[in-house]
């Protein structure tokens, strides 16, 4: 028996990265995952890599979740395909960093679109199946930028971003109480992903002088992400709700 048995996970990004892992670690557990991507392609590979592994996986690509017609597409084709919404894990996002005076309003506008809007669409489209279910687990991926400001890159509107999904999760947790809902954020530290592995693989990238910063002396893996994700996801965190969970290795934890 898997711990997530009998729940329809919803989770955003699935072609790859955290939320490839995310897919493959509940579908595990024996959730029925419902993905999506903004690539067909990618989205498609995932769900071949659950369902090879016998999980049960189907998934909307292309979409866009960062407006209200998308989210809504989305999370009503789970519930077509799977019948209702158990757990909502709000992990798609995407940014634009760079030095604060060289970034445009653009890139500005939009990281705030698509790594915080984008929760705000996809959580308002599926809370009335969470409340139809008589409760759930929403958990949004924040980031430590949220409470950190990075040297070797700006991050200026990711930070913002991610201070406003922490901000978001606090009032969600209030307001989804009454209903049995729990919400709760990730906040990841420096994990290997397809995004970030353009400057970790660097052999001349800022690695060496991120890792001294972090006590455990490594970066993170997406598995890792996923395997805390599909713990606030389950049973076994009945009375977790509001809290914001470093997954980091330490980082920001000690001073330098």
């Amino acid at each position: 028996m898997g711990k997530l048995d009998g729940k329809v996970a919803l989770i955003s990004g699935t072609g790859r990265g955290m939320g490839r892992a995310a897919a493959l670690e509940f579908a595990a557990q024996g959730a029925q995952v419902f993905g999506c991507d903004l690539n067909p392609q990618a989205s498609a590979e995932t769900v071949d890599l659950v369902t090879a592994a016998g999980g049960a996986m189907a998934a909307l690509a292309p979409v866009d979740l960062s407006g209200r017609e998308g989210a809504h597409e989305w999370v009503g084709a789970a519930v077509e395909r799977f019948g209702g919404v158990d757990v909502l894990y709000n992990n798609a996002s995407a940014l634009r960093n760079g030095p604060f005076d060289q970034l445009a309003d653009e890139d500005w506008y939009f990281t705030i679109q698509n790594e915080l809007h984008i929760v705000w669409h996809s959580t308002r489209a599926a809370w009335p199946h969470l409340v139809a279910r008589g409760g759930g687990s929403v958990i949004n991926v924040a980031s430590i930028a949220a409470r950190l400001g990075a040297m070797f890159v700006g991050q200026v509107p990711h930070g913002a971003a991610k201070g406003g999904v922490l901000a978001m999760t606090k009032h969600l947790c209030a307001a989804g109480g009454p209903h049995g809902i729990r919400v709760n954020a990730i906040s990841p530290g420096l994990i290997y992903t397809p995004e970030t592995a353009r400057f970790i693989d660097d052999p001349d990238g800022p690695l060496p002088g991120i890792l001294k910063g972090i006590p455990l002396g490594r970066y993170g893996r997406a598995e890792e992400v996923a395997k805390l994700a599909a713990f606030l996801a389950g049973d076994d965190s009945p009375f977790i709700t509001g809290a914001e969970i470093a997954i980091d290795g330490g980082d920001g934890s000690v001073a330098g």
